[in-house]
């Protein structure tokens, strides 16, 4: 009896988690252009017996990038004069060299991940056709404590210092874990790079905002965006979207009518008070209500339930309707109950 359940239960969260159900539209036929520049390659390959001059290089090559990553990522004065940054430079890559050449290991080849752009790309074009995506994908390495990913106008910006995986020893070190605990490093890994671009995609789609709504409210506004992202990446796992490890999604779904159970209970859904909302709505290392080994931002996973409930009634609705669709109404007519 008991092999039997454990059975069920793998059975259930293996129907949970996929994604890539049958109404995954095809998307072979949409045309997308996209290039990748290899950023650190350059800044860190170069042979070049002048520094100065080849940063002028870089800039006449790529200025918009060249100058965003001296002034903005680097923090390079720009009132500094070309030596003085020439020589900030030179320290950087000296500090980071053995960074580059494990990011070298992983990520010599790019095509793997530039093509999983490209599909996730595709499924942007074919739910959001008036949205402009950026042609060009390029990859750098920066502080550790500074930057990552991040979209402009002309491309996808990759910052490989965190996709090294979990385990490198960069996250180990005082400067990166003081800002990025346990449950934040455990997401970089190189499969969480198009993830990343596709959520900036979609805070470019539909940008986050401070909200003084009831917490049901805003756990269904995360959950909008979470099942948003499950169409752009139909074929990646649920836990890596939402940020959690394997074990911590299928927990979830054993319990989710506890945890569910929690939010009633407790009266939590009507509450206005923000400062306890972001218990339940944002990366932690866990939900303290529910146990040692339960995972943070469970709100957002619930808020994802009660989306998936809604569509899974009113089919016909197109995402760019779910973006606006009212959070009341959408958690009226789920009618959610785990």
């Amino acid at each position: 009896m008991k092999r039997s359940l454990i059975v069920l239960v793998a059975a259930m969260f293996f129907l949970f988690s996929c994604n890539n159900g049958d109404n995954t539209p095809d998307v072979s036929g949409i045309k997308v252009n996209l290039t990748t520049e290899r950023f650190e390659k350059k800044l860190f390959d170069t042979t070049a017996p002048s520094l100065v001059n080849y940063l002028q290089e870089l800039q006449g090559s790529n200025p918009g990038f060249t100058q965003l990553f001296l002034n903005e990522i680097l923090n390079a004065d720009p009132r500094w004069p070309a030596d003085t940054t020439a020589n900030y430079v030179s320290g950087f890559l000296n500090s980071y060299r053995g960074v580059y050449h494990d990011a070298e290991k992983i990520f010599n080849d790019f095509t793997a991940y530039e093509n999983e752009i490209k599909k996730a790309v595709q499924f942007v074009k074919y739910y959001f056709p008036q949205y402009k995506v950026p042609e060009k994908i390029i990859t750098y390495i920066g502080p550790g404590d500074g930057y990552g990913d991040a979209l402009s106008k002309e491309a996808f910006l990759v910052g490989l210092q965190y996709h090294l995986g979990k385990n490198n020893a960069l996250y180990k070190t005082d400067m990166v874990s003081q800002i990025y605990p346990e449950y934040i490093t455990q997401t970089f890994e190189p499969d969480h790079i198009a993830i990343n671009c596709m959520k900036n995609v979609l805070n470019d789609l539909y940008p986050e905002k401070e909200s003084d709504k009831p917490l049901v409210n805003q756990m269904i506004e995360k959950g909008k965006r979470l099942y948003i992202l499950s169409k752009f990446l139909p074929k990646t796992e649920e836990y890596k979207l939402i940020g959690y490890t394997a074990q911590q999604m299928k927990d979830c779904y054993t319990r989710e009518a506890f945890i569910w159970d929690m939010f009633v209970k407790s009266e939590l859904l009507q509450s206005n008070d923000k400062n306890r909302a972001k218990n339940y709505i944002e990366d932690g290392p866990k939900t303290q209500e529910l146990g040692e080994g339960a995972p943070g931002n469970i709100g957002s996973f619930a808020g994802w339930q009660i989306v998936k409930k809604y569509m899974q009634k009113n089919p016909a609705t197109t995402l760019q309707q779910l973006i606006s669709l009212d959070d009341e109404t959408i958690f009226q007519v789920a009618k959610y109950k785990p």
